[in-house]
């Protein structure tokens, strides 16, 4: 039996062939109102648009309609209304003007721009000379150029970051960074692709591998492998390190600081704009302050912050560089008869085998500092460790001015520094373990509180290299 329309009712049709019925519904993209159509067509990726518009005639009519490529525009090319009106053309067609310029990087662009123009926004109010380093960004031809110059084809994402800006003009501070600790000093610049390529690495132990970065005082960059080899992945991003136990000069162990130019580079702007580093006397500081880590008794707040220092570290031996950064603040509605003097600090330090070591001395890097309401003291030091990882926590005693007989103690918070990832040689991972030479490693961290010098940071001038010194 056939169910059928007749006029205002359904009747029944026991007759009706299914071919009749099948006729009688069918009908023509071109029956089609437009707004369902483009409902569909807006959850397209341009390439499958672009597709559609040779479909049909509707389809091509309607595949061209602007809010349609806006909306591409928006998210591939981060365009706005206000550039159209510049250009003063069609969404479409200012969208294929992108593509034929930047098509080859359009699974890249977004990310890297939306990064690039967050990190200047943020730097145009902090610190905005950093801004005026900045290049403008490179050719088609110079990266090409650069290709045929080291025979080595660049990853696209940092072709594409380096079409927005190729690198900085070699100055202090570094886009990248900067660390002071005592009479050590580092700041690293984003080298242009034309410097990059004359620093690019053929020797043993670092084949295939282009310098990112580069500091003037220590002569340390991160490097970028291009290619697969000697142990490392294509587009690894890392800090080498030469195996001190080692007589082979190609055994290069790595701290690894990325795993694509997209992931290095975009994680340090996202650190660096929501304030995990902080800014400090016009520079970007690479501390990294968990949030956790403070710790108040009474009105006084003690937060930490901590970095770890590739330069002056090593995987074999086992030697681990951190600095630390504390800041105790005395609240400012605090009450003046409250106003109070550090007289020492106390360490228990915990490595990543579980030994203990205490450690006790006068004041913070040789001061005694008096808290007042609102007062604000910070102070930089370090410590080393052969495990990959500590935590430290402790207290300082403080006694009240106005009766130095009352005393009391101050939390520090537990703060854990762990090693980035690293990845041994390829020659000691191949077991090539005769050539280690050295006495056994200490296994004892060392707080160096004593020797670090006043309160903040001791920043050389930057024309002056600034020697190792722990």
């Amino acid at each position: 039996m056939m169910m059928r329309m007749s006029g205002g009712g359904v009747c029944c049709d026991r007759e009706y062939p299914a071919s009749k019925m099948a006729a009688s519904m069918e009908f023509s993209l071109e029956d089609l109102p437009s707004d369902p159509l483009l409902l569909i067509l807006s959850f397209l990726d341009f390439r499958d648009l672009i597709s559609c518009s040779y479909v049909s005639r509707r389809l091509h009519g309607l595949s061209g309609h602007n809010p349609l490529w806006k909306g591409l525009c928006q998210k591939y090319w981060l365009l706005s209304e206000s550039n159209k009106t510049q250009k003063g053309q069609s969404w479409k067609d200012l969208f294929q003007e992108f593509y034929g310029n930047m098509g080859r990087y359009i699974d890249h662009y977004s990310t890297l721009k939306k990064a690039w123009d967050q990190l200047k926004t943020y730097l145009s109010q902090k610190c905005p000379r950093m801004i005026t380093s900045l290049k403008e960004g490179a050719s088609e031809e110079d990266l090409d150029a650069v290709e045929a110059q080291i025979g080595c084809k660049l990853p696209n994402d940092y072709r594409c970051s380096f079409r927005i800006h190729n690198g900085q003009k070699l100055v202090v501070p570094g886009l990248m960074g900067s660390m002071a600790l005592s009479n050590h000093y580092r700041s690293e610049d984003l080298l242009d692709i034309e410097t990059a390529a004359g620093g690019f690495q053929q020797r043993k132990g670092m084949r295939q591998c282009l310098p990112l970065t580069f500091c003037f005082h220590t002569g340390l960059s991160q490097y970028m492998a291009l290619d697969s080899m000697e142990g490392r992945s294509r587009g690894e991003i890392f800090y080498q390190c030469p195996d001190q136990m080692a007589q082979d000069p190609s055994a290069i162990d790595m701290f690894i600081t990325g795993s694509s130019f997209t992931e290095w580079f975009t994680s340090y702007v996202h650190n660096v704009v929501t304030e995990e580093y902080p800014i400090i006397r016009d520079q970007i500081f690479r501390y990294i302050h968990d949030k956790d880590c403070v710790a108040t008794t009474g009105d006084i707040k003690v937060s930490v912050s901590t970095s770890f220092l590739p330069e002056l570290s090593s995987v074999h031996p086992p030697h681990f560089f951190f600095t630390y950064r504390i800041r105790i603040e005395m609240a400012k509605n605090a009450h003046p008869e409250n106003i109070c003097q550090l007289d020492t600090r106390y360490w228990k330090i915990t490595n990543a085998n579980g030994n203990v070591e205490e450690v006790r001395g006068p004041g913070v890097v040789g001061e005694f500092p008096v808290m007042s309401p609102g007062k604000v003291h910070e102070y930089a030091s370090c410590t080393t460790f052969s495990t990959t990882s500590e935590h430290m926590e402790g207290h300082y005693t403080f006694h009240r001015l106005k009766n130095k007989e009352e005393e009391f103690n101050v939390t520090i918070p537990r703060f854990h520094m762990v090693c980035p990832p690293f990845r041994v040689s390829a020659v000691r991972a191949q077991g090539s373990t005769s050539s280690l030479l050295g006495p056994p490693f200490d296994e004892n961290s060392s707080d160096t509180d004593d020797y670090e010098e006043g309160q903040g940071l001791n920043i050389p001038p930057p024309s002056g290299r600034c020697p190792r010194h722990i």
